[in-house]
């Protein structure tokens, strides 16, 4: 009863909505290099997108010109002209307004995305300084389990030598604490390569880098933040205005032309009744006919409806998501409510041994033993917590406004 008390308590507490983190724990993690390239890549969708919402602006052709002819007797004659030449739609039926909305749901959809990349690598940053910390507290309980091993095959070489046990019980105890030392020697090379690729992503010390104490946020919350969800959405609204901007091309489009020409008259023809400045300027409604528009139209209302689909499978996917790591996290629960259950038995099997090796019932090496277990114990609890870090880090990487 005592044990489920605790774990009622440790899950209250993991699953109440707290304070955020604090953003200068995880946003500052990656190496200047790295956020300087998310900041580009911010930078440059913004550029793109300025340059696509004003695509339907046609340029305007400024010119200049000179000739030269040697065919007058009188000598080389030399024209100059300059014109400015305007040709601009006006009216697209829609098209020109679809497209400027086009491009801001074409700008939102990639950042949504450049910002999910981004809290991807921080969250892999993290994970790793969570691994370094768990691999570190693994190496400390495998200390206490190599002492441990060495007390068994003290106590089992006495017993073997006392004609007492099989030699069979002495090889197994050689062979765990062989075994225990060999997964430590695996465990420093796991750090070394978690440390190499922290190295990759930042320029920090990880030593020096607090982990952040992550909780865990509502479902609501969890819902509305999601980036990859965000993405979907805007990625589906951009192929609808897409549509709508395809539909629009093979409609009826007005446009506007002007020219404004400045220049000397040809000595070819008379001078009476040509101006040397002059304008001309009209409007033109067109009307494309093309065989593959209906197609065309229909391809781009296929895109939208498979947008609007992946929009519903993920929010099913997000909502599977928060399950998972719930669930995941009232196991890890259950096995720090497990642990703490054990330390508290080691707890009172080494006060009883340490008595009765004080009364020389029970040898000091038999309260090492129980001292060892219940510190390994405590460090398992540790561990655990540690393992449900890194599970909520799970969700604070996919989450927008967390910090």
């Amino acid at each position: 009863m005592k044990g489920s008390s605790v774990l009622k308590r440790l899950f209250l507490l993991c699953s109440c909505i707290v304070l955020p983190l604090v953003a200068d724990e995880l946003s500052g993690i990656l190496s200047n290099t790295k956020q300087h390239l998310f900041d580009y890549r911010f930078e440059a969708n913004t550029l793109q997108s300025d340059m696509l919402s004003k695509s339907w602006i046609n340029p305007v052709t400024v010119r200049y010109g000179k000739d030269y002819t040697t065919r007058f007797k009188t000598g080389t004659i030399d024209t100059g002209n300059f014109s400015v030449y305007i040709d601009q739609p006006i009216f697209r039926s829609g098209g020109i307004y679809y497209a400027i909305k086009y491009a801001d749901a074409v700008r939102q959809s990639n950042h949504v995305d450049i910002t999910l990349q981004r809290r991807e690598m921080i969250g892999d940053a993290v994970t790793i300084l969570f691994q370094l910390k768990r691999n570190g507290l693994e190496q400390k309980k495998l200390h206490y389990q190599i002492r441990n091993d060495a007390i068994d095959i003290r106590q089992k070489r006495d017993s073997y030598n006392a004609g007492l046990i099989d030699s069979s019980f002495l090889d197994q105890a050689i062979l765990k604490k062989s075994q225990d030392e060999t997964a430590l020697l695996q465990l420093q090379f796991n750090a070394m390569e978690l440390r190499q690729r922290f190295s990759l992503l930042s320029d920090k010390n990880p030593d020096k880098l607090k982990v952040p104490n992550l909780k865990l946020v509502d479902k609501p919350t969890y819902q509305k933040e999601h980036l990859a969800l965000k993405r979907d959405i805007a990625h589906a609204e951009e192929l609808n205005y897409k549509q709508k901007v395809t539909w629009a091309k093979y409609l009826p489009t007005v446009s506007l032309q002007a020219q404004y020409n400045n220049g000397d008259l040809n000595p070819l023809f008379p001078s009476t009744g040509l101006n040397q400045e002059y304008y001309n300027y009209g409007f033109s409604i067109s009307m494309p006919i093309d065989i593959n528009a209906l197609s065309d139209i229909e391809l781009s209302k296929v895109e939208k409806l498979r947008a609007v689909t992946e929009v519903i499978d993920r929010r099913h996917t997000v909502n599977e998501e928060y399950d998972w790591i719930y669930n995941s996290l009232k196991i890890l629960d259950q096995k720090i409510a497990l642990a703490h259950k054990d330390e508290e038995v080691y707890r009172n099997l080494y006060r009883v041994t340490s008595n009765l090796a004080k009364a020389g019932e029970k040898t000091p090496l038999d309260a090492e033993v129980m001292q060892n277990s219940l510190q390994i114990r405590k460090i398992d609890q540790r561990i655990y917590q540690i393992d449900k870090q890194i599970q909520l880090l799970k969700l604070y990487i996919r989450m927008e406004h967390v910090l």
